[in-house]
């Protein structure tokens, strides 16, 4: 797929329309590119990337895993160029503590023709998990001034409480300076409940992402919503959704002997035409 500059800026100018005050969208996460054509064809309006569905299909533990700069941006150009929709990077810590490893994360980005990214505060050391808020703030701000002129939106996200750290003011306090240096979207993956979604909501003026299909209270689309949400991912909730399905098939072979879940598995001329269909949508 051709990734010029008018493509990607048609692309930005979609993706930035889907979050206008007072829309909520789902984005689901595709970990390669037969998976992100299958989502193109079931008429999302636009896909992001999942380094933990990545990290899986590569037999890798997503916290653990190691995934290098290199081979993230890999797998989402191989998701960019199996799609006609705009495409936001899961860019997990930007690769590198120092605010100029965030901007150069996101240069390389924009290179690839991806229309947007996710920038994590979190350090990879279990004992000390978060990165200090004024180090967080400036590795925000320089991947803020790298995406400058380019049709990028930068959503800056906040881990405190998917690393036992449930303190609801620091999280609200750090997307606040986040939106304050020019992040375009915010997110706090594993709030504890729709009443701390809202709240986050409430506390910033930028359009917010929530996780759903991972632990915690489950939330229909218009709940979320109503609580003030305007962009719903996934994770690599999907990912682990096939996996799920392979190991119960694998396990009925196993443990019976018979193959009844061929019956529900797609038929072949259907996903065949998926994968062939040059036009995708």
């Amino acid at each position: 797929m051709n990734n010029n500059g008018e493509v990607m800026t048609a692309k930005f100018e979609t993706f930035k329309t889907l979050h206008a005050e007072g829309n909520t969208f789902v984005i689901p996460n595709a970990w390669d590119a037969g998976s992100a054509r299958i989502l193109t064809h079931l008429g999302f309006p636009a896909l992001a990337t999942t380094s933990a569905g990545y990290a899986f299909s590569v037999g890798r533990r997503d916290a653990t895993a190691g995934l290098s700069r290199d081979e993230v941006l890999l797998n989402a150009k191989t998701i960019v160029e199996a799609t006609d929709l705009p495409v936001s990077a899961d860019l997990e810590d930007g690769f590198g503590r120092t605010p100029d490893a965030c901007a150069e994360t996101i240069r390389q980005a924009c290179d690839i023709g991806l229309v947007g990214g996710t920038i994590e505060d979190t350090t990879g050391d279990a004992a000390n998990p978060i990165i200090d808020m004024q180090l967080s703030v400036e590795r925000i701000q320089a991947a803020v001034e790298a995406k400058q002129d380019r049709p990028f939106l930068l959503t800056a996200r906040a881990e405190n409480f998917s690393y036992g750290r449930p303190d609801l003011d620091d999280t609200i306090k750090r997307l606040q300076a986040f939106e304050a240096v020019g992040a375009d979207v915010l997110y706090a993956p594993d709030l504890p409940d729709l009443n701390a979604i809202r709240t986050v909501c409430a506390s910033i003026s930028k359009p917010v992402n929530v996780v759903m299909g991972l632990s915690g209270g489950q939330y229909t689309v218009s709940e979320l919503a109503d609580a003030g949400v305007t962009r719903i991912s996934v994770g690599g909730s999907f990912a682990r959704a096939a996996w799920g399905a392979m190991i119960r098939a694998a396990e009925e072979v196993r443990d019976h002997g018979t193959f009844t879940y061929a019956q529900d598995a797609i038929p072949d001329a259907q996903i065949s035409r998926l994968m062939s269909d040059e036009k995708r949508r």
